[in-house]
């Protein structure tokens, strides 16, 4: 089952119109609007192994720098910014994001995760935003590198879990200059026809852009 299908399904329990041992089922014409609301909805990824056990007191919006340090992250500084909106195009205020990525080495700064990659002591790696009225957010971070995993090689990607005011979504947002990369990433491959959206566009030098749609209440 494809994501989006795994939010259509809920979506139609919920309405009790899920085909049942009664016989119930939804009409072919709720199940097309709902499949292919507009905005398309992003697809559902896995949260991974390496969300973080703590959070660090230093989760704002800019990863390159921690309070009280007096050197940056090591790696290529990036932006990336976006809105979270709903299945109607409207953005979504106050959604909470939390994020989190390896370093420029490839490495996460978390217990379970044995890469060799050195960790960066000046890198944050964690962050927990709230959109504004236009349901926008913007992080500076550096580019994540790609690494070796027991399911195979993972394109550079950032973790996202979002929640709406009636929905939640974990997702991995993936770049588009990592093109090559991302089509032998399994995860990605993964996402099948529904992969593009998971995909920040590089709008000018290291700055991206990448909205989040969710399901409307």
């Amino acid at each position: 089952m494809r994501p989006n299908d795994r939010f259509l399904s809920r979506r139609l329990f919920g309405a009790g119109l899920l085909a049942t041992g009664t016989g119930l089922s939804a009409s072919p014409a709720l199940v097309q609007t709902l499949a292919q609301t507009d905005p398309p909805l992003t697809p559902e990824s896995p949260v991974g192994p390496f969300y973080p056990l703590t959070h660090p007191a230093d989760h704002d919006a800019d990863l390159v720098w921690l309070k009280g340090r007096s050197q940056k992250a090591a790696g290529s500084v990036i932006q990336v910014s976006g809105r979270i909106l709903d299945s109607r195009g409207r953005p979504i205020r106050n959604a909470v994001i939390e994020l989190w990525q390896a370093n420029a080495a490839g490495r996460y700064d978390h217990p379970n995760d044995v890469a060799k990659s050195p960790l960066d002591p000046n890198f944050q790696g964690f962050a927990r935003l709230v959109t504004g009225s236009d349901g926008g957010w913007r992080i500076t971070t550096v580019k994540p590198a790609a690494y070796d995993s027991p399911i195979g090689r993972r394109t550079p990607h950032i973790h996202f879990d979002v929640r709406g005011h009636a929905h939640r979504l974990t997702a991995q947002m993936y770049f588009s200059d990592d093109a090559a990369q991302n089509t032998v990433d399994p995860l990605y491959g993964n996402l099948g026809a529904d992969g593009p959206r998971s995909v920040a566009r590089l709008e000018a030098p290291s700055r991206y852009q990448w909205d989040v749609v969710l399901m409307d209440a």
